[in-house]
């Protein structure tokens, strides 16, 4: 597994949040996240999307699992009543680069924090996430994103 090390900056995110066991419902959220972004001219190939479950499923029951679909946006853009927004604080992250498959994106999250000990991390006690951008979309990619100290 090919890792790297990036600092992420803080973020102006707009976002929707499903709330529920992980699953289908999450890409239904990030299709109507898309949706409002495509309607309001955020949805360019320059565009970087978050998938951020916020809550471990082996520790927090799936009915009140929180899952946030995000869009970073310009700071001085005004936001419609229809979406959330928040600040994405960056810092140091392992990024891992994977197929945009369900397959390999599962078998990534369950490999890489097993992966991250054995390398020496500790991770830090701030969401893991999925980060998505045009450009790696079109070549058929996505990274998972987890914070270390």
């Amino acid at each position: 597994m090919h890792i790297e090390v990036e600092t992420l900056p803080n973020f102006r995110i707009a976002y929707l949040r499903q709330v529920g066991p992980y699953g289908p419902a999450n890409m239904q959220v990030m299709e109507k996240l898309k949706s409002w972004a495509r309607a309001n001219d955020l949805l360019t190939e320059s565009a970087i999307l978050f998938a951020i479950p916020q809550d471990n499923p082996e520790t927090t029951r799936p009915e009140s699992c929180r899952f946030d679909a995000c869009i970073v946006i310009p700071h001085d853009d005004p936001l419609d009543g229809v979406i959330a927004e928040s600040e994405f604080a960056g810092g140091k992250y392992v990024i891992c680069k994977v197929k945009h498959t369900a397959e390999d994106i599962q078998k990534a999250w369950v490999e890489i924090i097993p992966a991250l000990y054995i390398k020496g991390y500790q991770i830090d006690n701030k969401p893991m996430l999925e980060r998505y951008t045009g450009e790696l979309l079109n070549k058929g990619y996505c990274e998972i994103c987890v914070p270390v100290l």
